[in-house]
């Protein structure tokens, strides 16, 4: 096997497929069912429904269910545990300048009240419902669902079995790169992105971005450039237009079609740029209302893109992606598929559109993961607060230690002459939620997401008639480059969801790239379930990975 892919027993060991070994073992011989305990031995057999002298008794059946759910808790159960650790921020910092600490109560540098954060971390240690309910809050703001960071999960691995790697720390170049493309971004979020080559600001930014020591996001020999600026790292993300398909063409629902025209705010709608302000949301305060636009748009610039990902329900690109791919038919679906070389029979419940839009549908499974990384090891700070400690340290009003890349930038200095600060200008009136930042729930959603569909769909398959929005967003004109494939436009909606969020200010880029990274393992621990489920003959799941390399998650090999 070559070094780009990897095979995943969904059994854990290799199967055999007699359909009369597979009855006796179900009770028949009293020899085999004297084993039952072992733990692996339901692990030995396919996962048939049907012998070969007929149905299964319900109590066969039954028992089959059993072990089949016993083994698959037991594959995650022998997991080589990998512990998540954090960058150490919180320790570094008593005065948790690094840490996440909105709705608390702060001081007027921003500062948290250490008795707050100490209520705070004592909750999260502890779990238990009177604690959370002794943290005292800033303002009317509560903290987001941490209790959901303890919620177990039925299905594949469990939310805390799957390590996420430190977040940059709060003094490092890396940080100051992070922490300066969300600058940029908000000085461009009313750009087309049709006009980034020739727009002087997109041309500015990428100049900018280019100095940084450790900027790492897609470069041309070396430099960012205009062609590359705020896509993902993935297979298809630098192909064709920088809005994936799946966010623009018109999605079927039944009996309907859904245009995918979103309501945005007017150009220039930004928040919390002064102190007060910003000062009063840290806190949970509430900050006024966006001005919107009252004429709907297809996602033509970032601002777009931010306030679609404000109101979005929870995978709503999924399952948008879902139904458009199945209007596809059977060209679409992937070579494993058992029912394309089937002349009797068609999927449906199974490796067919209630399977997918089952499987799409399975977010939370994400975001427990997601929210237990985030409330229970990283703590990150958002990047408005950040941004905050980077005015007070500008303004003299305290001292950080906040890497000098991103002192020097040219980001910096505009965002003082449009606004009198150097606060991070917001286009959400709250801010960022109130949880905190790392690993980003939007993209550990979206990353299993994409994987499920790439598990049932061919990658390969060419999109028909591409679009791209007009720079006004009222209609859509036909797209005329490089073929775009199911594969790169679904890696492209991972990162269209995943740094959309950095152009609503409200994430870093590692907030993004780590959670579709967490997402995907989660779903293809479900995926190594879920192949032990079915009847039909099929070798696997085999899909491509975000960093390029193929996997096969088969039931019998």
């Amino acid at each position: 096997m070559d070094q780009t892919s990897k095979v995943y027993s969904a059994r854990g060991i290799r199967s055999v497929s007699s359909r009369r070994g597979f009855l006796g073992y179900l009770g028949i011989s009293p020899g085999l069912a004297g084993l039952a305990g072992a733990g692996l031995l339901g692990a030995l057999q396919a996962p048939r429904a049907f012998a070969d002298d007929g149905p299964l008794s319900p109590a066969q059946r039954r028992r089959r269910a059993f072990l089949i759910r016993r083994d698959a808790a037991i594959l995650q159960r022998d997991q080589p545990e990998k512990a998540s650790i954090a960058n150490g921020d919180e320790q570094l910092y008593p005065n948790r300048i690094a840490s996440y600490s909105k709705t608390l109560p702060h001081n007027d540098l921003g500062e948290v009240d250490l008795n707050a954060y100490n209520a705070l971390v004592r909750a999260v240690n502890s779990g238990l419902w009177s604690d959370f309910e002794a943290v005292p809050l800033g303002g009317t703001g509560k903290l987001a669902n941490p209790q959901s960071s303890y919620c177990f999960s039925m299905e594949g691995a469990d939310g805390q079995a799957i390590p996420v790697a430190p977040a940059p720390a709060f003094s490092s170049a890396q940080m100051a790169a992070e922490i300066a493309s969300n600058y940029w971004y908000a000085i461009t979020r009313d750009v087309p992105f049709s006009q980034y080559a020739s727009d002087p600001l997109i041309n500015q930014a990428a100049a900018d971005l280019s100095k940084f020591s450790d900027y790492r996001a897609p470069k041309v020999n070396g430099q960012v450039t205009p062609d590359v600026i705020f896509r993902g790292d993935t297979p298809g993300d630098l192909t064709g237009p920088y809005i994936s398909q799946f966010l623009l063409k018109t999605i079927p629902m039944g009996g309907g079609q859904f245009p995918q025209l979103y309501r945005t705010s007017v150009p220039g709608d930004d928040y919390m740029t002064s102190y007060a302000d910003w000062l009063k949301v840290l806190k949970g305060g509430a900050n006024g209302s966006n001005v919107f636009d009252p004429v709907p748009r297809y996602i033509r610039n970032n601002r777009d893109l931010a306030h679609y990902l404000l109101v979005d329900f929870s995978g709503q690109g999924n399952i948008q992606a879902a139904l458009l791919l199945l209007s596809y038919g059977n060209p679409a679906l992937s070579p494993t598929n058992p029912y394309l070389g089937s002349a009797t029979q068609s999927g449906g419940i199974t490796f067919g559109g209630q399977d997918v839009l089952d499987a799409v549908g399975r977010g939370p499974e994400a975001l427990r993961a997601a929210f237990c990384q985030k409330w229970l090891v990283h703590r990150r700070l958002r990047p408005e607060t950040f941004a905050g400690r980077i005015h007070n340290h500008v303004t003299g009003a305290a001292k950080y230690p906040i890497h000098s890349d991103i002192l020097n930038s040219a980001a910096l200095k505009m965002i003082f002459s449009a606004h009198g600060t150097y606060l991070l200008p917001m286009p959400y009136t709250a801010g960022s939620p109130t949880h905190p930042s790392y690993p980003a729930a939007h993209s550990a959603t979206v990353g299993a997401g994409v994987t499920f569909l790439k598990a049932f769909f061919n990658e390969s398959f060419v999109i028909p008639n591409p679009v791209v929005p007009s720079d006004d967003g009222l209609s859509l004109v036909p797209y005329t480059g490089a073929a775009l494939t199911v594969g790169g436009e679904l890696n492209k909606l991972a990162s269209n969801v995943s740094l959309g969020r950095l152009a609503g200010g409200v994430h870093y880029r590692t907030d993004g790239t780590e959670g579709i990274k967490l997402g995907e393992e989660i779903a293809l621990s479900i995926l190594r379930d879920t192949a032990t489920i079915y009847n039909e003959e099929f070798p696997g799941f085999t899909l491509t990975r975000f960093d390029g390399t193929t996997v096969t998650i088969c039931p019998n090999c």
